[in-house]
């Protein structure tokens, strides 16, 4: 089995460990030819996945016809606003039984699109799974035990890719929910960067506690009203990849988050992270989602107003706290 993979950062990176561990023909290529000579050399990707040995088992190759021409899969982990131009890119080497697998988390800026909607529109019946949840590329690297769910429209595809990829510290469940899957992994990307600005800011334990669990009742609300099934927002993809990345510092969402609470401007506080922080592009995205659907989204509101510098962590606190009263139940979380 040949599976290429397209982009050279950490989880990208993870992934390929993983799946080369387990004797399969990766082939690895990415935007800089530089990075891709050094890993090839050095056998480590020092700058986004440092003390993680890559077996000889992958293929650092220049080009995407190399990394797709006669693929079984080809795997997608790069930045969800250039989701559309790789895959653009590598359209003329996917072919038509060739399963394309998505593990980027986010919502295209614009168009508001799901990035299998991308997919589709640009290759009309493809073969498309997304693989999502709680699972930093730190800890997969190293082999520590993940659990992820893979989902897609057609049961045997994410059968398959469940088979491809799950190992004895790798646990991967199937589901159909392709709409809920890549929500909850896109959204939980604003919420992280709340808890992060919520401790940046010292606003306790208590309070993330509020913003993760009120922060999943938007995110399951919205999710709904676009088609998805309440049940991915309790599962994997939804609450597990909300807890993971609003208490991880592996987050960089979360320690974007962090910084801007401490008072650095936003767009500081991304160059300090020093990679793409989804949180960012997403929160606007899922604003504009919510007002499309008639979804109520507060503590996306709010921090989109961060984002956009117009008003303070100090400002945020107190605009959500101050809201009028209401009741918690099934209905507060579009039930």
């Amino acid at each position: 089995m040949k599976i290429g993979v397209i982009g050279a950062g950490s989880w990208g990176t993870a992934l390929a460990v993983l799946l080369e561990k387990k004797g399969t023909e990766v082939f690895m290529t990415g935007r800089n030819r530089e990075h891709l000579r050094a890993m090839k050399k050095e056998r480590e990707n020092r700058k986004y996945l440092p003390g993680v040995t890559l077996g000889e088992g992958i293929s650092f190759v220049y080009t995407m016809e190399e990394a797709a021409k006669d693929a079984d899969i080809v795997m997608f982990s790069v930045p969800a606003q250039t989701f559309r131009e790789n895959f653009s890119r590598c359209l003329p080497y996917i072919g038509d039984d060739t399963i394309v697998v998505n593990v980027a988390k986010g919502i295209e800026q614009g168009s508001l699109k799901r990035l299998s909607e991308i997919a589709e529109e640009l290759k009309p019946g493809v073969k498309y799974a997304v693989l999502s949840g709680p699972s930093h590329a730190e800890e997969v690297g190293k082999l520590l035990p993940t659990t992820v769910t893979v989902a897609s429209s057609d049961e045997e595809i994410a059968k398959k890719i469940q088979e491809v990829y799950m190992t004895d510290r790798f646990r991967v469940y199937t589901n159909k929910d392709v709409i809920g899957t890549e929500l909850g992994g896109a959204l939980k990307n604003i919420m992280a960067l709340g808890a992060g600005i919520s401790d940046g800011y010292g606003f306790g334990d208590n309070a993330k506690a509020a913003l993760m669990t009120r922060g999943l009742a938007e995110i399951t609300r919205l999710g709904i009203a676009m088609g998805a099934k309440p049940d991915t927002f309790a599962g994997l993809a939804g609450v597990g990849d909300l807890i993971v990345t609003c208490t991880s510092m592996h987050s960089r969402n979360r320690r974007c988050g962090i910084l801007i609470g401490n008072g650095i401007k936003p767009s500081e506080a991304v160059k300090e992270i020093g990679m793409v922080v989804e949180g960012i592009y997403t929160a606007s995205a899922a604003e504009a989602l919510a007002k499309k659907y008639g979804v109520e989204m507060p503590i996306t509101e709010t921090l989109n107003l961060c984002i956009e510098e117009k008003i303070t962590a100090a400002d945020a606190i107190t605009r959500l706290m101050g809201r009028s009263p209401k009741s918690e139940g099934h209905e507060s979380y579009g039930l």
